[in-house]
């Protein structure tokens, strides 16, 4: 079983880009916070500027280490700009569950992402806030559906109550390093367009179609 730990002076065998990505107030932050360091903040403010965060987890005795960006602000600005995508392995693209146009907004942020980021970046569709049943906006059936059609993992989560945080960033970069394991064993060392490896030992991520399913876990929601 894998086990997450907090980032200390252990070896680190392999370096994940995340990126979250999703309409102002969505909740990106308070998803990283929750992840990253296990805490919540009622009045958490946008912070304009790149920031990122890093968490250790051990997935088949290997040593992983997540580094996760957040727009922080840039959003709404606009100002998302391919430097932000360059390098990412994995992608969060988050919605408000209670905000239905921050849904309808997911088509164009999923394009955006795929115009930057590498083809075969594993993408996770994450509706946030689902503590708060009584105000859903969003049909969990609309959101499996995109996902579906899309070949994204999804999620509901609470940064909240912490509900599901974990479990979905895990999903993600678990997904990676199975991919990434397999190309490993296979000798090859690919990079990317700018001739630098996405990964500590130099491989590259391959998503093929067949390899990606829908996770549909939503503890908190019905």
């Amino acid at each position: 079983m894998s086990n997450l730990h907090g980032d200390h002076n252990q070896k680190v065998d392999y370096v994940f880009k995340v990126v979250l990505i999703g309409d102002s107030s969505v909740g990106k932050s308070q998803l990283l916070a929750r992840f990253s360091r296990n805490e919540f903040s009622m009045d958490s403010k946008a912070t304009i500027g790149v920031e990122f965060q890093t968490k250790t987890l051990v997935i088949d005795n290997q040593t992983v280490k997540s580094q996760i960006w957040d727009t922080a602000g840039q959003e709404r600005y606009r100002a998302v700009t391919s430097a932000y995508y360059r390098g990412a392995v994995g992608a969060m693209l988050v919605y408000d569950m209670t905000k239905r146009q921050s849904f309808d907004h997911i088509s164009r942020w999923l394009e955006e992402l795929r115009g930057h980021a590498d083809k075969n970046i594993v993408i996770m569709l994450v509706g946030n806030k689902c503590d708060l049943t009584n105000l859903r906006a969003v049909p969990i059936e609309d959101a499996k559906e995109f996902a579906q059609r899309e070949s994204l993992f999804f999620m509901e989560t609470s940064a909240r109550e912490a509900t599901n945080v974990e479990t979905a960033f895990f999903t993600v970069l678990t997904g990676i390093y199975r991919i990434i394991s397999k190309k490993t064993l296979t000798g090859k060392d690919e990079l990317d367009s700018s001739g630098n490896s996405a990964f500590l030992k130099g491989t590259r991520i391959i998503v093929p179609n067949q390899e990606m399913h829908t996770a549909s876990k939503s503890g908190c929601c019905p």
